[in-house]
């Protein structure tokens, strides 16, 4: 599928070309053999794109879960087992890259602020062997306008903006490019965006049931928790700042050098998330919370050309903090149920220092740190050539410094917080480091002036470790296998990063080669059609819990045949596809015990699906813009939710369930599987559609525009398992719709956006705090954001 969206009305009878860089070389979007979705610039100022949920909600194949600005999970084509994105995770199936560089850390790429972008491309199927292990089931792309050395340009847009059922926002950017000579240009880009909150923070109190006095127990004082302190209106509001700054040098005809700076903090405050019980739009949360997410990234391009090949290093360094703090007050108070049901006091385990209750409900302090290297050296020929070629070296380097601190105020210091952490009653310290190298090529042949075929491949070799500490005191748990039980019981004194001991030290290795073959066929200059296999590959891990066995790489098989077609004198677009696919040994993430995300395979899945969109330059003013994804996935095997000695899933049915007897011995109990063969996946629709239509007219000296888009998303599983998701609930189907109309004149425009007009509440994930079985009867739901009405100036010099 490939929609040419960069502009949907015609300028001298046609639609625009669309020139994009999906296969490393620069290519108009009609001739290249994959599934592309392009926004243009002038595509992306339609539809008033800020940021990563604005334009993913216009494109059929892809589907997100977020828990806020910055840690979104994103799938494509259906390949989604749910649960990704904790910060021991597996590795995103989706690739997302700023220019040459990828942006994709763990619990979710950079959220950039979108402005003074040339397009968004969006690569559907597995990209591996051009762009590695991230990109499994496809890859987006971010491209910023360069440096211009031909001419001064500049420009700025101011906005503000109001949330139905929240608060106002505003918005202030600019850009200028700046001709040093003619040769060198220097481009200079700004924002500031502050945007508002639609969740409250609603008055809630509740009593620890094992607090209450009983027969047995009249002496214990009741513990009542209030949130008195934190009620807020609109507690979710985000404040954005960044900025990005490029050179541009050609040394001579043949040679540039790019060099490119950008930087971006952005604050979140509360919750993204509501209460159903609560209220829509309501929770009542105990704690503070917000996250505080800041990044630098340094990018270097360097092109050129020796003899008759084209050259080009590109390199980058990501440094990005985050903290944050979240509220887990769930997590102790329905464990403190669940324990009181079957006579045992949850309360007893969080004593303070004079012998009675400390405050008992949790919270999260997080510190993550990350640090990331790439480099990329391609080589290709010309693309007029018979027999063409692009090839190169890969290498990267990711670190990610890991802290969890799960924190109960007023805890007893001797043996129950973890020894050197206040009030810590669960320490996560652990380093990850994910490595790669791989070398990389696609040869290219025409057979003919019509008939091309294509030949690539990608060798890869991964190298993924994770050392540190996890668990509790020996006051809570003495458990061996873990926390600072497994320290005293191993003699080990040597402190981890101010961690009590190292608890593990675990490294993974896998290699490999990810082909793909194509045949595509040009029947003319407007109308073509190609046939793909190509696989996807992403690489196993190591657990957070240290005590598991490490996870497979999980692969997927991609089987395509696409069309990409133009009519009536390039007036109309018409592309699609249609793809088959297997997944093997999908990796799936779960909630554990004491709240712990444990990744295991899980068998296979298979899923099929249609992709068409279709683009219509009606008249020299009236433009139509379609797009729809049609998705049947489902296992292929049972899933049992364990697997054997060598690390495979084990997907008979029933299930053999290792357990123990009463006497600790170990037996074999045969139950259902977690998940029966024939079950869906878990958060992409089954279908997703939007259509768009903008007419252009004068009104006497002034350009003036009006238009509408609606999207439609089918109902979503939440959860792969079917207790779970019985739990949980399914994510009902909603449809939206956005309007926008604005006039300007010469250099300058007035526009207004409403978006989700008619304040459609619409879901994009849910979830529980803790293990759905223990939590499950409180359950939050994300909505997208209610409707937004902006006002919108801005100009160009």
């Amino acid at each position: 599928m490939s929609a040419a969206y960069a502009q949907s009305t015609t300028t001298s009878g046609g639609l625009e070309e669309i020139v994009v860089t999906a296969q490393k070389r620069a290519e108009d979007l009609q001739s290249v053999p994959v599934s592309i979705q392009a926004f243009g610039e002038a595509k992306l100022q339609e539809l008033n794109v800020q940021k990563f949920d604005d334009y993913v909600r216009y494109m059929p194949s892809v589907s997100y879960q977020t828990a806020g600005p910055g840690f979104a999970s994103v799938y494509m084509r259906g390949v989604a087992s749910g649960g990704d994105g904790n910060h021991s995770g597996s590795m995103p199936s989706v690739g997302i890259y700023l220019d040459e560089q990828p942006i994709t850390t763990i619990q979710g790429a950079l959220d950039v602020h979108l402005y003074d972008i040339e397009r968004v491309e969006a690569l559907a199927g597995p990209q591996g062997t051009l762009y590695g292990a991230s990109s499994q089931a496809g890859t987006l792309r971010i491209i910023t306008n360069k440096p211009d050395a031909s001419g001064f340009e500049s420009g700025y847009g101011l906005e503000v903006n109001t949330v139905t059922h929240g608060d106002m926002g505003y918005l202030a950017e600019a850009f200028v490019n700046l001709p040093i000579n003619d040769r060198t240009a220097v481009r200079l880009v700004g924002w500031h965006r502050q945007d508002a909150g639609y969740i409250d923070n609603a008055p809630g109190s509740r009593t620890f049931q094992s607090t209450i006095p009983t027969p047995d127990r009249p002496d214990s004082v009741p513990v009542t928790q209030s949130n008195e302190r934190f009620v807020e209106d609109d507690y979710n509001d985000v404040e954005t700042t960044g900025l990005r700054a490029a050179l541009k040098l050609d040394l001579n005809d043949n040679w540039s050098i790019t060099p490119q700076l950008m930087a971006q903090k952005q604050k979140g405050n509360g919750s993204f998330a509501y209460d159903p019980a609560v209220g829509e739009y309501k929770l009542s949360h105990y704690y503070p919370e917000f996250s505080d997410d800041q990044w630098v990234q340094a990018g270097l391009t360097i092109e050129g050309r020796i003899a008759n090949l084209d050259v080009v290093y590109a390199g980058a360094y990501l440094d990005r903090d985050v903290d944050t703090e979240s509220d887990y007050s769930d997590y102790t108070y329905w464990y403190d149920v669940a324990y009181l049901a079957s006579g045992y006091y949850f309360s007893d385990y969080f004593p303070n220092n004079e012998g009675g209750y400390s405050d008992l409900a949790q919270f999260i302090q997080g510190k993550d740190r990350y640090n990331r290297y790439t480099h990329e050296l391609r080589v290709s020929s010309d693309a007029d050539k018979r027999l063409r070629f692009v090839g190169g070296l890969f290498l990267q380097r990711q670190e990610h410094d890991i802290e969890q601190r799960y924190m109960v105020n007023n805890l007893a210091d001797t043996n129950v917080s973890v020894s050197g952490w206040d009030d810590t009653i669960w320490l996560t310290k652990q380093t990850r480091v994910d490595k790669d190298w791989a070398v990389f090529g696609e040869v290219s042949f025409d057979f003919t002036e019509k008939l091309t075929g294509t030949l690539g491949g990608r060798y890869f070799d991964s190298n993924n470790s994770l050392a540190g500490f996890f668990g509790f005191n020996v006051g809570y748990n003495p458990n061996p296998e873990y926390g600072q039980g497994y320290c005293n019981a191993n003699g080990l004194t040597e402190p981890y990063h101010g961690a009590p001991c190292t608890v593990f030290d675990k490294t993974t290795k896998e290699d490999g080669v990810t082909p793909r073959v194509n045949l595509t066929y040009k029947f003319n200059d407007d109308k073509m059609i190609y046939a793909t296999y190509s696989e996807g590959f992403r690489p196993g891990g190591i657990n957070r819990r240290g005590t598991l066995p490490p996870y497979k790489a999980d692969w997927l098989d991609n089987y395509e045949i696409g069309w990409k077609t133009t009519w009536f004198d390039n007036r109309l677009r018409l592309n699609g596809a249609v793809f088959s696919q297997t997944w093997d040994d999908f990796q799936f993430s779960i909630l554990g015990a004491q709240g712990l995300t444990e990744i295991k395979n899980a068998g296979a899945a298979r899923i099929n699906g249609v992709e068409l969109d279709a683009t219509w330059a009606v008249t020299d003013g009236l433009g139509i813009s379609a797009g729809v994804a049609w998705l049947d996935s489902e296992l292929t095997e049972h899933y049992c939710g364990f697997s054997d000695e060598n690390g495979n899933p084990v997907t008979s049915n029933p299930c053999p369930f290792p357990d123990e007897d009463d006497d600790g011995n170990p037996i074999i109990v045969l139950q259902d599987p977690e998940a029966f063969k024939g079950t869906p996946l878990p958060v992409t629709p089954e279908w997703k559609a939007n259509a768009t239509v903008r007419y252009e007219f004068p009104m006497g000296d002034f350009e003036t525009y009006v238009q509408g888009a609606v999207i439609y998303v089918d109902e979503r599983r939440t959860d792969l398992r079917d207790f779970e998701n019985s739990i949980l609930g399914n994510m009902p189907s909603y449809t939206t719709a956005d309007f926008s109309a604005g006039f300007g004149r010469n250099n300058w425009r007035l526009e207004m956006f409403v978006t989700n007009a008619f304040d459609e509440l619409a879901e994009t994930g849910r979830f529980a705090q803790c293990a759905e079985s223990v939590c499950g009867e409180q359950t939050y739901i994300v909505p997208q954001r209610p409707r937004t009405v902006a006002l919108k100036f801005s100009q160009t010099f």
